[in-house]
């Protein structure tokens, strides 16, 4: 680890930025197919109050493919987030309303649907 303050930032901007996949981020298209979701006024992102605060350990070891031993980081949370959200909000909602799958991004209206379906 080179600078641990850096790698740790590029963790949680990692994760949230796969949260963010996860619960907000969404392409709208009206029927003609235009872009409905343009800009950061109608593109849903993850804000510092939608996400808890989280700590990140590290496991040190040599990448044994290249040269220099090294690997990339940020990209670990981006990777594991999604999956982790997506699978918490069916565990949750299997034993009330049977919820075995739902997709990207789990809107508020997405949850309220399932909620309302069982």
């Amino acid at each position: 680890m080179i600078n641990p303050l850096l790698l740790e930032g590029q963790v949680h901007g990692g994760t949230v930025q796969g949260i963010g996949q996860a619960l907000f981020e969404l392409a709208r298209y009206d029927a003609e197919g235009q872009l409905l979701s343009g800009s950061f006024m109608d593109y849903a992102l993850p804000r510092a109050d939608d996400v808890p605060s989280f700590d990140c350990g590290f496991h040190h070891s040599a990448c044994l493919t290249n040269p220099l031993g090294v690997k990339g980081a940020g990209e670990a949370g981006a990777v594991g987030a999604p999956p982790a959200v997506i699978n918490a909000i069916v565990d949750a909602l299997h034993p009330i309303a049977g919820v075995k799958h739902i997709d990207m991004p789990a809107t508020h209206e997405k949850v309220w649907r399932e909620l309302a379906k069982g």
